[in-house]
């Protein structure tokens, strides 16, 4: 894999340490964080109750638009 360098805030760079465990570099540490987001973004999206109804609702719909 190339490397390549980036800048960061000493600050940030001491609290990015906080997610890291002994023997990680830089890189292990920033793709965990990664991944993290990634999995918290999915989560965001399945869990977005916008525009969704009960389902009871949806039950109670569907007797509606099917009766016999």
């Amino acid at each position: 894999m190339e490397n390549t360098t980036i800048a960061i805030d000493k600050k940030v760079k001491e609290r990015m340490k906080e997610f890291g465990n002994k023997g990680e570099t830089y890189t292990d540490i920033i793709i965990k964080l990664i991944e993290s987001a990634k999995e918290r973004q999915l989560h965001d999206l399945l869990m977005d109750e916008t525009n969704t109804i009960s389902i009871e609702e949806a039950l109670s719909n569907a007797k509606k638009r099917w009766q016999k």
